[in-house]
Formats: structure tokens, C-alpha cells, sequence
């Protein structure tokens, strides 16, 4: 046997040569196959000679079977001993392939990418973190104020302004025509809230009780329903009554009823403090975020079309399992969003290769460091996802060995170390000291 590998880039091609005596012994194993499989009168199951197996399943069959037993053997020791790692299946491009002959094939895959690292160690990235203010605290003080207003009467004569809750009927036209969804009665509507199409609201402040007028819009270009995007609509409006939100003072009663503080000055004081802690925590998010992308940044490698097409595929069935979960369909989800499959799709391709390009090099990071992970490591991996869906460590264990997901967990553990040693290795890095002091705080305040 003979076999030559040539790369370009991440297409390979395989050319496979094999003697007659291997083509030989894989038209024996095809023979003895279907013999198993078919029953010919006269004869016990796999005992037929060959010539009349060949009468009665024909010649072709016999042979396509002994090229499929022949080619997938020869493709399997290829990958393994060239360690190949294609994500795509084989295409055929030439083969030849007769009996008493040796066999001629030539493959083309495409491999998974092996990404030059370039620096990912001590990278320069700065922490953005946001100042927490009092005004920051004066806002939060503020929505709760809203959260805990009543929408009351308005005083006889009151105009609409914005905040104010109006009960409109409306029915709308396009080209003097009705369309479906266009009308209502009795609809409360909270002037300034963006909850209509844009300019709708604007042009009923000043109108009080009993007004009527025409909103003149025009739907956005991207408009959940396609048959409305873009077009001119005119509105007959009429305000059936006018609510004015009736903001309540800031004091301890209030706090004590709608938050977990007794008082006002605790209510600040708590609020400060998750607010920081908040910010901290994105701020750190968004740090180890940008570190991770840096290190993808600086390594050279291409993805194949084909990968970004499988991981976009993978995201919309994760997606479609997500809304069964919750009694909904992906095509009643993306007919909401006014889209179809296709478009969806093309638009997860960016977050799908960015994905992609993340895993290769957190894979590669791994290996380069000779990074392992432990039994003990797999174990708290499998506790955690245990904990989380309210199952026995046993249980979680078997559903990932029988749906063949212990590799993609033990993956991700690795990865997830990969990531820990980039971000520990940052120039701006606490050192370790400082690092176990955080862990210690964060602990206790847990």
C-alpha cells in the first residue's frame, strides 16, 4: 500500500494505492457481509456460495460494498496515521477500483485549522471600570419612585405629555386601505415609552380627553412584519381618557415596602455597594473578554466555510431545543422576529466563527502549555452540571457518556484553563498574593 498527503492550507488531498491482494480480501468481507444479511432459498443464511449470491443480489452490489469496506478502512488508517483531524467528509475525486485490479483512490477533505499562536502571554490590556457615583444611586432612588407609582385621574383638561398614560382607540390605513393588526379600542398607552411605532407617540402630546387626531408614521425598514417594513401609514386616533402617574415621596415607609432596607439611608448604602460590585464585576468580564480576544487576534490561522456552517447550524438546533423547552417553535420565534431559517442562520455566522476562532486557540494555548485536567477536575465538572439541573452526579455521568459529550466537557474544562492562564499572565494581572487576598473577601462576603 502507498499513500501520498498534500496540504494547502486547510485542504488536504489523499491518494490511496492499494494491491490487488487487499482488494481481494475486501471482496471477501463484502461477500461474507451480504451473505449475512440476505436470505436465498436453499440455502442457510451465509452459506451461499458466491456465484449464486452474485445471481441473486447482483455483481454491482457485491462491489459496492467492497469499495465502501475498502475505502472506509484505508480513510480511517490515513487520519490515524497522518493524524488528521478532517471537519468534513471525504469527497471522492478519482477512483479506481475493479476486482483483480489494485485499487487507485484519490480523496479530498477538509482539515480542522492549526493556529500559529502569537503572543499570548503578558498581554497589555487595560480594565475599564466605571465610577459609582451618587447620582448613580439618586437613578436607582428614582425607578423605584416609578416602580411604585400609580397611574391616577387627570385634573378636568389636562393635555397628554409624556409619562402619562393615555387609553386610545386607533385604526390605521394604508393607502386608505385597513390592514390586519392596524386597530384597536381601549388601548393604555404610556406617552414617551417606545412601545409604538416611532413618531406615534409624539404626535399625541397635547391632545386631552375626548381628542381626536391623525398620526401620520411610517413603519420601520426593519419592521417585524415584511408587509408593513417601510410603508406609509396614517392613524385615526381618538383618546378615550388621561392618566397622570402619581409619583410617591421618597421616604423609610416606602423603602421598607418595596426594597430589603428599613430606611433610606440603608437602601443608598446597599444599593452603592451592589452597584460597585456590579461594575466590578463587568468591568472584570469585559477585561478577560478583551484578554482572550488578543491572544486570538495575534494567531494566524484560517476557518474553513464549512466549520462556521456546522457551529451556526449547531447554535439554531441548541436554539430550537431552548424554545420547545418553553413551549414555543423556532419557526413561530423567527416569525415573530420576521425572519426565515436562512437569514437567521447568516446572521449567527459572525458569533459562529468568533466562537470557533476562540476554541482553536484556547486547543492550542492547551497543547502548546501540555495543559491536563484530572479526574478529580472532571468530577466537580460533573457536580456542578448535577447541582445545576437538580440531578444525582450518577445521572448527569451517564446522559454525557451515552449521548457522547465527555469529550466536549472535558474540552471545555481544558479551555476554560487555557483562558485562566492568558488572563493570569496579563501585564495588569493582580499578583498572587493579591489574588488569594480577593478570593478570600469574595468568600467571606458570600
Amino acid at each position: 500500500m502507498s499513500v501520498s498527503v498534500e496540504r494547502n492550507g486547510n485542504e488536504a488531498t489523499l491518494k490511496i494505492n492499494l494491491p490487488v491482494e487487499d482488494v481481494a480480501k475486501a471482496f471477501d468481507k463484502a461477500v461474507a457481509k451480504i451473505n449475512k444479511q440476505v436470505t436465498i432459498p436453499g440455502f442457510r443464511k451465509g452459506k451461499a456460495p458466491r456465484r449464486v449470491l452474485e445471481l441473486h443480489v447482483g455483481k454491482d452490489a457485491i462491489k459496492e460494498e467492497a469499495f465502501e469496506i475498502v475505502a472506509n478502512e484505508q480513510y480511517r488508517k490515513v487520519l490515524e496515521d497522518n493524524k488528521l483531524v478532517p471537519v468534513s467528509d471525504p469527497e471522492i475525486k478519482d477512483s479506481k477500483f475493479e476486482e483483480g485490479e489494485p485499487l487507485d483512490l484519490t480523496l479530498a477533505i477538509t482539515l480542522r485549522p492549526e493556529p500559529e499562536l502569537g503572543q499570548y502571554k503578558d498581554l497589555d490590556v487595560q480594565k475599564e471600570e466605571k465610577e459609582i457615583t451618587e447620582a448613580d444611586v439618586d437613578k436607582a432612588v428614582e425607578e423605584l419612585q416609578n416602580r411604585a407609582a400609580k397611574m391616577v385621574e387627570a385634573p378636568e383638561g389636562k393635555k397628554l405629555e409624556k409619562g402619562d398614560l393615555a387609553t386610545i382607540d386607533f385604526a390605521g390605513t394604508i393607502d386608505g386601505e385597513p390592514f390586519a393588526g392596524g386597530e384597536g379600542k381601549g388601548y393604555p398607552l404610556e406617552v414617551g415609552s417606545n412601545s409604538f411605532i416611532p413618531g406615534f407617540e409624539d404626535q399625541l402630546v397635547g391632545l386631552g380627553k375626548g381628542d381626536s387626531t391623525d398620526v401620520n408614521v411610517t413603519f420601520p425598514e426593519d419592521y417585524f412584519s415584511k408587509e408593513l417594513a417601510g410603508k406609509a401609514a396614517v392613524f385615526k386616533v381618538n383618546v378615550q381618557d388621561v392618566k397622570v402617574k402619581e409619583v410617591p415621596e421618597v421616604n423609610d415607609e416606602l423603602i421598607a415596602k418595596n426594597s430589603d432596607s428599613k430606611t433610606v439611608a440603608e437602601f443608598r448604602e446597599k444599593t452603592l455597594d451592589r452597584m460597585k460590585k456590579a461594575e466590578a464585576d463587568r468591568a472584570q468580564s469585559e477585561y478577560e473578554r478583551k484578554l482572550i480576544e488578543k491572544a486570538v487576534e495575534n494567531a494566524k490561522f484560517e476557518v474553513p466555510e464549512v466549520m462556521v456552517e456546522q457551529r451556526a447550524n449547531q447554535m439554531i438546533d441548541e436554539l430550537a431545543m431552548n424554545l420547545e423547552s418553553h413551549k414555543m417553535s423556532l419557526p413561530m420565534y423567527l416569525s415573530y422576529l420576521g425572519k426565515d431559517v436562512k437569514t437567521y442562520r447568516d446572521e449567527q455566522k459572525p458569533v459562529a466563527l468568533a466562537n470557533i476562532k476562540t476554541d482553536l486557540v484556547l486547543d492550542a494555548i492547551a497543547l502548546a502549555e501540555g495543559l491536563k485536567i484530572s479526574d478529580a477536575e472532571v468530577q466537580n465538572e460533573l457536580a456542578q452540571l448535577a447541582a445545576a439541573h437538580g440531578a444525582t452526579v450518577k445521572q448527569v455521568e451517564k446522559i454525557v457518556k451515552e449521548n457522547g459529550s465527555l469529550a466536549l466537557l472535558v474540552a471545555n474544562i481544558v479551555r476554560r484553563k487555557a483562558a485562566r492562564l492568558v488572563i493570569d499572565s496579563a501585564k495588569n494581572a493582580p499578583k498572587k498574593e493579591e489574588a488569594a487576598a480577593e478570593e478570600t473577601a469574595a468568600a467571606e462576603e458570600k
